[in-house]
């Protein structure tokens, strides 16, 4: 016999059904990532900006500073390295930089960008940003490096290096410190933007390559003057405008810590232009553009690791110190030691970087990060133990790939090339028809 249940009985369960499906969906969703619209528009700002300071950022910045004869060439450098690092971040430099491996190096699952599609997410943003954000990095980061043995190397040397380069020094030493397993991201290692990944690596490689490369013809004896100041100041300018994207986007976040970071960045390049200035104007007697756009650069550079984790007036100190420490290291620690560290990348970027390293240890606060810190004794052991890995394992390396580059297919240019400049002797179809 069939049995009817009453309109009551039959409206309590669908009501039961329909709550526990509503509980299921929401527990479902609580549990899936998220894309925030927010973070996603400022980090694809961001993102653009950082691109931005290669190319022309840095680009303009070094062509300012060669000589005629070399700018266009280094001009070429810029763009070259923006090309090769982009498709190398492609095949495989994002997989060993961020995929799952060893406390080392990543391994190859994410090669090709493989099982990475649009509704995958990083956080609280696609991954596919993700990636392009860091490509920025690993753009600028070759591009860096080229101030120290501008006018003299092979443009195919370069090429060569620049792969070698990013697979071998730069992806493993960015999976050691912003990777969830790498090293010293377990060990508590503090880089916000860069200070270790970037630009100490950046800044080791080129001393090690202008050391191995030798001095310029001329060198010492004759006036190197910069070509042009005005490309030098609109590069400066770049860098000074695309580091907000640089630092204020690498929390990965639209919220009040990535304007901290914006104004502590901006407050500190300002306090490292001060710092040289006061430093060259006793020194020297007078101060200088170049000296003004330099002790910016030092300011960006050294606030960059603590960028995240400080207050702003804790930003102007390490500005001022870093501008400081860096016009000393160009000035006097370059000519005592003898050198030829053609655009001062190690001056500026190498110890600039070590400067910001270490004393974000000093200044890192948890009012600012959310969360307990180490002590500072601690704390700076960590920092200094990562700058000298980065500083030992990128040099060494960067030594080695120059040395076999040098053995197989030669690092320099000729005599004769150099001194009729690079804009002629390699690149004669981009200068043919320009008259200085």
């Amino acid at each position: 016999m069939l049995r009817f249940s009453s309109p009551s009985r039959i409206l309590t369960r669908t009501l039961a059904l329909a709550a526990g499906a509503a509980a299921s969906t929401a527990a479902l969703a609580a549990e899936t990532p998220a894309i925030d619209k927010a973070d996603t528009a400022w980090v694809l700002v961001s993102a653009l900006l950082v691109l931005f300071m290669t190319i022309p950022g840095i680009a303009l910045f070094y062509a300012g500073m060669v000589r005629k004869k070399n700018i266009l060439s280094t001009l070429a450098q810029s763009v070259a390295i923006c090309m090769v690092a982009s498709l190398l971040w492609w095949i495989v430099g994002y997989s060993l930089a961020f995929a799952e491996g060893t406390n080392f190096v990543g391994g190859l699952s994410k090669a090709f960008f493989s099982g990475i599609g649009i509704d995958t997410v990083s956080g609280t943003i696609p991954e596919v940003l993700f990636i392009f954000f860091q490509m920025t990095f690993a753009v600028l980061t070759p591009a860096l490096i080229v101030g120290s043995w501008a006018e003299r190397m092979k443009f195919s040397a370069l090429l060569v290096f620049t792969v070698f380069w990013s697979l071998l020094v730069y992806a493993p030493i960015c999976h050691w410190v912003w990777a969830s397993d790498g090293y010293f991201f377990k060990l508590g290692a503090l880089d916000y933007a860069g200070g270790t990944v970037v630009h100490i690596n950046a800044g080791i490689a080129g001393l090690v390559g202008c050391i191995m490369l030798g001095k310029r013809n001329g060198y010492g004896s004759q006036a190197m003057t910069p070509a042009n100041l005005t490309y030098a100041m609109l590069g400066a300018s770049v860098l000074w405008f695309g580091w907000m994207g640089f630092n204020g986007g690498s929390g990965l976040a639209a919220n009040a810590r990535a304007a901290m970071a914006i104004l502590a960045t901006h407050l500190a390049a300002a306090a490292g232009a001060l710092g040289w200035m006061a430093a060259e104007w006793k020194s020297r007697g007078r101060p200088s553009l170049l000296g003004l756009i330099s002790g910016a650069v030092a300011g960006l550079v050294a606030v960059t690791p603590a960028v995240g984790f400080i207050l702003p007036a804790s930003g102007v100190i390490i500005g001022l110190i870093s501008g400081v420490v860096c016009f000393v290291s160009v000035s006097y620690v370059k000519t005592k030691l003898g050198y030829d560290d053609s655009l001062d990348a190690f001056g500026v970027h190498g110890v600039g970087g070590i400067v910001g390293a270490l004393l974000t240890a000093v200044f890192a606060t948890s009012a600012v990060t959310g969360s307990e810190l180490p002590t500072m004794g601690v704390q700076f052991g960590i920092q200094a133990m990562s700058v000298v890995a980065t500083l030992f394992y990128g040099g060494v390396m960067s030594a080695v790939i120059l040395w076999v580059i040098k053995r197989t297919m030669g690092l320099r240019v000729t005599r004769e090339e150099e001194l009729t400049g690079l804009d002629l002797a390699i690149h004669p179809n981009f200068s043919a028809n320009i008259r200085w």
